[in-house]
């Protein structure tokens, strides 16, 4: 009897938002604001929140501490909710960025909006979250991997290099010229020794090459030049991605 009410429990605490023994809830419950962020609220923890340090994660922002099955849990109750995306963003709340962009629409999604929310970021988390489950669904996607993969900012540029990588892995439908020709922003950027930019432009090389037998070719003779660099991140970054794209032959 005991074990069995122990297993109830565990179950109760899965349910994002409701207590046990109610339905769950369909997509579209959560439709506002409030309802949002106390469905978020009620998965944050002292643990999540200390967390995020051990995954290079310094915010700025107001932290919660739900982990990221909570956030795609919470995503699945509000479905696609475009106004009430920018809402979350408005929060200033780690998490509460993070479902904005499960939950945001790509066709509705402008270059202003990105232009903004990318230089709101400030961690990789957001950063990549946005360019992988969103911002590579949009019509601008390339448009901002030209510019972003030029900018100053830390955080713009690693969205430059993360949407590149998204996109790569995402459009198995689209044409190898253009990853071919954004090799050109790899080698270009390649001595940015910013731990997270470098780190993007090494995802970004990496992903072209995984497209297929062409992009591979060239993308690792991209990093064997990278590779022969004097410089010490090009270097880094070219042998780091011929060892890895070598898993994938």
């Amino acid at each position: 009897m005991a074990a069995k009410k122990a297993a109830a429990k565990r179950a109760a605490k899965k349910s994002p938002t409701l207590p046990p023994n109610k339905p769950a809830p369909k997509p579209g419950t959560l439709l506002d604001l409030k309802a949002a962020m106390a469905a978020l609220e009620r998965h944050g923890t002292a643990k999540g929140r200390e967390s995020l340090a051990r995954y290079g994660i310094v915010t700025q922002d107001k932290v919660l501490g739900v982990g990221m099955k909570d956030v795609q849990a919470v995503a699945k109750l509000i479905g696609t909710n475009h106004t009430l995306a920018e809402a979350l963003w408005n929060t200033g709340c780690y998490e509460a960025r993070m479902l904005a962009a499960f939950v945001a629409n790509p066709s509705r999604v402008t270059p202003v909006q990105m232009e903004r929310w990318a230089k709101e970021s400030d961690n990789w988390a957001v950063v990549d979250t946005l360019c992988f489950k969103l911002w590579d669904q949009t019509p601008h996607a390339w448009d901002k991997i030209v510019k972003w993969t030029g900018a100053r900012d830390e955080w713009v540029k690693r969205a430059g290099f993360a949407l590149l990588a998204s996109v790569a892995l995402h459009d198995k439908a689209g044409k190898d010229k253009p990853f071919l020709d954004a090799l050109k922003l790899i080698a270009r950027e390649a001595e940015d020794e910013r731990n997270f930019v470098k780190k993007g432009v090494l995802w970004a090389l990496r992903g072209i090459g995984n497209r297929n037998a062409t992009c591979k070719r060239e993308a690792t003779a991209m990093a064997k030049r990278l590779a022969a660099s004097e410089d010490a991140t090009s270097r880094w970054i070219g042998k780091t991605a011929i060892r890895e794209m070598a898993k994938r032959a």
